[in-house]
């Protein structure tokens, strides 16, 4: 056997190694193998898609003017402080996306326009009236929608789904496709809830809170809030704590009257765990750390509150209002409820994963099952086999001997494509079956390319040898272009193609690229290795 031959006989055999290596965990056979082996090798393989194992497609709006409106508050709030410290006497509120400062004077509107030039300006008079500038609002909306997309992401790689896909879609849309999800509607609270925390102070002076029920009925809080209406501060405000009796089950609502400042947020949380209670009943909390600004600002509000409570709040819902007792230092915190196990867990996941920037609404919602994956990839099975075996027989008809030939590099195209998908650990959807497909189309239209220039050269005199070798000369570079081109294609709908368009670009473009090494190298190697080996005077093609 010739060195270049070896080598290419070498290099095949290396390469089936690797592929049926890398493949291996999607096989029963994994199961059996030793722990060294399942510890220090490959242990991914391919992973089945939502259309091929079930599980859900969801699509969220990120309300962009929410956000606007957000920013418009926060900068309200800021510019109390902010004109405080210039000794202006100024009253600031945030309606919607108006920003209204009264009473209105030359040295106030500079030092608003100074401090914040994405302010416009949209009345004067006795009052400032502001909003947040076009361009400001347009741009404030696109990075909620890129925030929204980052933290869903975080949330979902926390929650442990395998293989998920999010993207964008149009200008403040989110798809996200978890596949193999068991729990369709935890998944969806998980991912959905905003996820606002505060901290305020109780408002436990004011001789509303002791007209306040001590508890009521969830359907009566709206009742409460209009009894209530027109009678608590200005600075204040009435929301609900959750009460669960434990040995009944039944659910009763505290009403809080609070301060509406926020004297904390949670985007200075550093951390978020699950923690068990002793002291009661073995009771799940949620243990918050702070990072050292956060550390710092809990401390002075602690400390400059000793003997008030402190509302602990999450999307307008108090969780917990426990007395400060004494300055706390170190920045450490807890968020006590009546929580079960699964509800403390998703709640530490939310709030490490952040804040959603603004609320999300569910547009759609789609649950593949189970039963449905099983019939996709028994379709594609039966697709995929029948086509081959198809292949495979035609090719031994028509070319005989030299189309056993090209059914081996068709096996080994698809031993190799299976290996180099399980090396990426990609999904494999209904698309990617499709384009496991076409690209066999394409491995043995490759050979026929060839076959068909080595039966030219036969029929021109020239010997076996001879006509392989030019042969394969001559439909390299007409193989090399169609591949070359298809694979342009593929990347083209990988890079701007979404979910299972992308399954059918990794695929097609994966098989594209084997298939030119098993075409040009695979057959060439077994046709040199009979040439070698034996003088062959007629060649069965």
């Amino acid at each position: 056997m010739k060195k270049n031959v070896l080598w290419k006989f070498v290099l095949i055999g290396i390469t089936v190694i690797l592929a049926l290596v890398f493949f291996l965990p999607n096989t029963p056979l994994f199961k059996h193998m030793p722990e060294w082996w399942k510890k220090n090798m490959p242990d991914k393989g391919i992973t089945l898609g939502l259309d091929l194992q079930g599980g859900i497609h969801l699509v969220f709006e990120v309300e962009g003017e929410r956000a606007v409106e957000i920013q418009t508050e926060r900068i309200a709030q800021s510019l109390k402080d902010i004109l405080a410290k210039k000794k202006l006497s100024a009253e600031t509120s945030a309606s919607g996306l108006i920003l209204t400062v009264t009473p209105a004077s030359p040295e106030i509107r500079k030092a608003i326009e100074d401090t914040y030039p994405i302010l416009t300006a949209i009345e004067t008079g006795i009052r400032l009236l502001y909003k947040i500038s076009d361009k400001e609002a347009t741009k404030i909306r696109d990075d909620a929608a890129e925030q929204a997309l980052e933290t869903i992401r975080n949330r979902i790689d926390q929650f442990g789904v395998a293989e998920p896909t999010i993207h964008r879609q149009g200008t403040n849309e989110i798809v996200v496709q978890l596949p193999g999800i068991k729990d369709p509607k935890r998944a969806i609270e998980v991912i959905g809830k905003t996820a606002l925390l505060e901290f305020k102070l109780v408002d436990d002076v004011s001789p509303v809170a002791a007209e306040i029920p001590a508890t009521i009925d969830p359907a009566d809080e709206e009742n409460i809030l209009k009894q209530f209406s027109e009678r608590i501060p200005v600075n204040d405000e009435i929301l609900f704590e959750k009460k669960i009796n434990r040995e009944t089950g039944a659910v009763r609502k505290l009403p809080i009257l609070l301060k509406k400042q926020v004297l904390l947020t949670g985007d200075m949380l550093k951390d978020a765990r699950v923690n068990i209670d002793s002291s009661r009943f073995g009771e799940p909390y949620v243990s918050i750390s702070f990072n050292a600004a956060g550390a710092k600002m809990f401390e002075e509000i602690t400390g400059a509150n000793v003997k008030k409570r402190l509302a602990i709040i999450l999307d307008n819902t108090v969780y917990s209002a426990p007395v400060i007792q004494e300055r706390i230092s170190g920045g450490d915190a807890q968020i006590t409820g009546s929580f079960s196990m699964d509800d403390a867990k998703d709640l530490a996941i939310i709030l490490k994963a952040g804040a959603l920037p603004a609320p999300v609404k569910m547009l759609q919602n789609i649950t593949v099952g189970p039963s449905l994956g099983t019939d996709s990839i028994e379709a594609g099975k039966m697709a995929g086999i029948l086509g081959t075996l198809l292949v495979v027989i035609f090719m031994i008809i028509y070319y005989r001997l030299s189309g056993v030939i090209a059914d081996f590099a068709l096996m080994l195209n698809i031993i190799l494509l299976l290996g180099a998908m399980a090396s990426l650990n990609a999904t494999l959807t209904m698309p990617g079956i499709a384009g496991i497909i076409l690209a066999i189309g394409m491995a043995v239209d490759s050979n026929v390319l060839m076959f068909e220039r080595i039966r030219d050269e036969l029929r021109a005199g020239k010997t076996p040898r001879s006509a392989v070798d030019s042969g394969y000369n001559k439909a390299f570079w007409t193989i090399f272009d169609s591949h070359v081109t298809t694979l342009i294609t593929a990347a083209v709908l990988f890079q701007f193609g979404t979910g299972p368009i992308k399954g059918f670009a990794v695929t097609l473009s994966l098989g594209v690229s084997i298939n030119l090494f098993t075409a040009l190298v695979g057959t060439k190697t077994v046709f040199d290795l009979i040439n070698n080996r034996h003088e062959v005077k007629n060649l069965s093609i």
